[in-house]
């Protein structure tokens, strides 16, 4: 006999749920999680915020969500803050329960404005240095961007300079 589901009843209260159980123990997130340090960045950036105001998204969940940029090749950081909702694994990794607000992408900007795109980009390399010591990076593979441009090309004097390289 084929069955019928019956009208899905949404629940008030979820007892004994937990996004980490939801979380496969050989997920990649859960080994960033275990290996990688994110709360270093407290210290670097505390002299950029204010004593008193609104509270800001914490420095160390920036950076996941940055991880999660790349590690999952979203095109944007407004794009990012799409699927967060949705994805389990991600709320969990950022420190999220199901009910939690989600920040607007333009928190990620602000970050980098406020630190500053070298000390960003020297907080983001400090992340990878400590995933390749963890074993989670293995340089076997190679991933580069081929985005399309397009280009503004003067083909005789490119010719020029390269006939006067050789």
């Amino acid at each position: 006999m084929m069955g019928r589901q019956s009208p899905y009843q949404y629940k008030f209260f979820m007892k004994g749920f937990s996004l980490e159980k939801r979380v496969r123990r050989d997920h990649v997130l859960n080994r960033i999680s275990d290996e990688v340090d994110f709360d270093f960045i407290h210290g670097e950036v505390k002299d950029t915020y204010a004593v008193n105001g609104n509270v800001s998204v914490l420095p160390p969940v920036i950076l996941k969500m940055m991880l999660l940029l790349i590690q999952y090749n979203v095109r944007s950081e407004r794009e990012l803050m799409l699927p967060i909702p949705e994805r389990m694994d991600w709320m969990w990794f950022l420190g999220y329960d199901l009910d939690d607000q989600i920040p607007d992408h333009s928190v990620l900007s602000k970050a980098r404005a406020r630190w500053g795109g070298g000390a960003f980009r020297s907080f983001f390399e400090r992340i990878v240095g400590q995933c390749v010591e963890a074993g989670l990076v293995d340089g076997s593979k190679l991933f580069v961007d081929a985005s399309a441009l397009l280009l503004a090309l003067n083909v005789k004097r490119h010719l020029s300079v390269c006939h006067r390289l050789n």
